[in-house]
């Protein structure tokens, strides 16, 4: 398309900024037809600029907010055609070539308030909301992108984005205690009678690793669930997402294989174990 030769550039950066950046799977990976590979990456993009102003940098809270309400308005006004950018305008013109739901997108800039203001939560109800914006619109977004409109899988799709979102937050969680944040609910803190305290004094101890052993067990049925949506999916989404799912459960079994220490440790996959995710998801 016209518009496409327009953005090339714009295109272009966005697949260099998305692979030079660290994920617990392949965000444009081969699996990936090449039409959509671009529009992938500059969705991608978006979210992760909106993620660095609030995770990245000693901006104070305030000022963090601020960034992120001028960001807001920015893509409010690309979706008008209004782009101060050949960013915004390239992401304008994948939503239309799409027609995305915009909701989705302003959900996970919703998310990323969350993170500048809270920090704690206050139970698994409240954590799932949190899911529901800083998550599950991606997955909603991907099947939005392959022209999948069957409103049956999405409660799989919700799923699977959930338990890779609290995967890493169980694989992050030295790191978002130094940000500031807890993201296990505090009734069950209370109920495995872990203190706040541990996670600054990085000792495991018994209850701390039943509280993990509860966390990712909760999680490897939340991924067992969104795996009906497989038999949904065209062949090369399939793969994809039986791919990413592999490596979500990777970090899982990384973290029981640490004796649930991820005080003192970050699982992560390499260069090697997704090659050997890549074959499993293949066969």
């Amino acid at each position: 398309m016209k518009t496409d030769n327009i953005y090339k550039p714009a295109y272009d950066f966005a697949i260099q900024f998305t692979s030079s950046h660290y994920e617990n799977f392949p965000v444009v990976s081969f699996f990936i037809p090449h039409k959509l590979k671009k529009h992938i990456a500059v969705i991608y993009q978006f979210a992760r600029q909106a993620d660095d102003i609030a995770d990245e940098g000693n901006d104070a809270e305030e000022e963090k907010l601020q960034k992120l309400k001028v960001y807001k308005k920015e893509f409010t006004d690309c979706l008008s055609g209004n782009c101060v950018n050949d960013f915004w305008g390239a992401l304008k013109n994948t939503i239309d070539i799409f027609n995305l739901e915009h909701e989705n997108f302003y959900n996970l800039l919703r998310a990323f308030k969350l993170d500048c203001t809270k920090k704690r939560f206050q139970n698994y109800d409240e954590l799932l909301k949190y899911c529901s914006y800083s998550a599950n619109p991606v997955g909603r977004i991907i099947l939005e992108l392959y022209g999948i409109k069957d409103e049956k899988i999405i409660p799989y799709s919700d799923s699977i984005c959930t338990a890779l979102q609290l995967t890493n937050f169980y694989q992050d969680v030295s790191f978002d205690y130094g940000k500031g944040r807890i993201y296990l609910p505090e009734d069950e803190l209370r109920k495995h009678h872990v203190p706040e305290n541990v996670f600054e004094l990085k000792r495991i101890n018994v209850n701390f690793k039943s509280l993990m052993l509860y966390q990712i067990e909760r999680v490897r049925n939340l991924f067992v669930h969104g795996k009906n949506i497989l038999k949904y999916l065209p062949r090369s989404l399939r793969f994809q997402i039986k791919w990413t799912i592999l490596g979500g459960e990777k970090i899982l079994q990384k973290i029981k294989d640490l004796d649930y220490d991820v005080l003192n440790n970050r699982p992560k996959l390499s260069r090697k174990e997704y090659l050997l995710l890549m074959i499993k998801a293949l066969i």
